[in-house]
């Protein structure tokens, strides 16, 4: 038993909000809850600090979260709102004077490689990110001795992957979910879950269908991320919301008391 703390870096879609070039209502809002980072979290347990997804908006995330080190990174899938930022990953390396532990499926380390492929050239720049790959399917893991459960998701047709740690889900950019890993969400205190917008998506659930995940799955509380623009008003859509779901914003934190956080 212990407590773990969740702190929302980013909440919002591929695009952030506001996006750029638009002055609709939302982008153009002065509430600071509008304000949305492109999708990312920073989960801490027993002194281990664990963030899942290091997207574009990383340097600026970790600046205003004050983080001084990072134990590993957990990614959820391949596209650039979610893994951008491996880069920035640098000071990190310097400042702890060891390599980064990376944690994602095969599809996922493959366009890591390719994308920061100057990170694993035989021959290496001066500088550049130190990564320690390690590939994971769909069984537990575990991280600096903390158990982590991957949960697979499809975003369209893309596996993607979620992450349960103790009473604690995270799940980001998903569409559907087959019942044998919703399994892997019951008796959840806190599950985090993308909700893109209210008219229906290809890819992502929409409000409706995030509500009735939440109303099947029956968390403690539940609290939406990976936000558009087109999703509403934060002070709007919140007041729509039914008792026990939430809308994420940026710079939130969560704290999940007596967490049953390992096996």
């Amino acid at each position: 038993m212990g407590t773990l703390r969740i702190e929302f870096l980013g909440t919002g879609t591929s695009q952030g909000v506001p996006v750029v070039a638009c002055a609709c209502e939302v982008c153009t809002s002065p509430d600071i809850q509008d304000k949305r980072l492109r999708t990312s979290v920073k989960v801490s347990v027993d002194g281990v600090d664990l963030l899942i997804d290091a997207g574009p908006d990383l340097r600026q995330q970790l600046l205003r979260s004050g983080t001084q080190r990072l134990d590993a990174i957990l990614l959820t899938h391949e596209h650039m709102d979610h893994v951008a930022g491996i880069d920035e990953l640098r000071a990190l390396n310097f400042a702890q004077k060891q390599e980064m532990d990376l944690f994602a499926n095969v599809a996922t380390m493959k366009a890591v490689r390719r994308m920061f492929h100057y990170a694993f050239a035989e021959v290496r720049y001066p500088g550049v990110p130190e990564l320690r790959l390690h590939e994971i399917g769909l069984d537990p893991f575990q991280v600096a001795g903390v158990e982590v459960v991957p949960v697979e998701v499809k975003h369209h047709y893309m596996p993607v992957l979620g992450f349960r740690i103790g009473e604690f889900a995270y799940i980001t950019d998903a569409k559907t979910i087959e019942a044998d890993q919703k399994v892997k969400l019951e008796g959840l205190k806190v599950l985090v879950l993308n909700a893109l917008r209210k008219k229906c998506h290809l890819s992502h659930f929409n409000l409706k269908e995030a509500l009735d995940l939440v109303a099947e799955l029956r968390p403690e509380r539940a609290y939406f991320t990976h936000l558009s623009h087109l999703m509403g008003r934060h002070a709007d859509v919140s007041a729509e919301l039914p008792e026990g779901v939430w809308l994420a914003y940026d710079g939130l934190v969560l704290e999940v008391e007596d967490a049953r956080i390992h096996p």
